[in-house]
């Protein structure tokens, strides 16, 4: 494994980090609260593109990342739905 792909996963591991405390604590609050949901909706979008690159050109590293992160925003989502404001 290359500096460059052990820093790659690096930043695949802090991705998760950044992303999953905001969906444990929205969970806990059973709220929403104080989250936009365009931002989110965006998020969605924008990691979706990602994604779909990845997978064309075949990058192991961000096609975890960003399928990691598409799952992670969805379920972000899904508590818009659970718990509306």
């Amino acid at each position: 494994m290359t500096v460059s792909e052990i820093v790659g996963w690096i930043g695949v591991m802090l991705s998760i980090f950044v992303s999953v405390p905001q969906f444990i604590q929205s969970l806990k609050a059973k709220s929403t609260r104080g989250l936009s949901k365009h931002t989110y909706q965006l998020l969605f979008l924008t990691v979706l593109c990602y994604l779909v690159r990845a997978i064309a050109i075949q990058e192991p590293i961000f096609i975890a990342s960003s399928a990691i992160n598409l799952f992670i925003t969805a379920m972000v989502l899904s508590l818009f739905k659970i718990y509306p404001s």
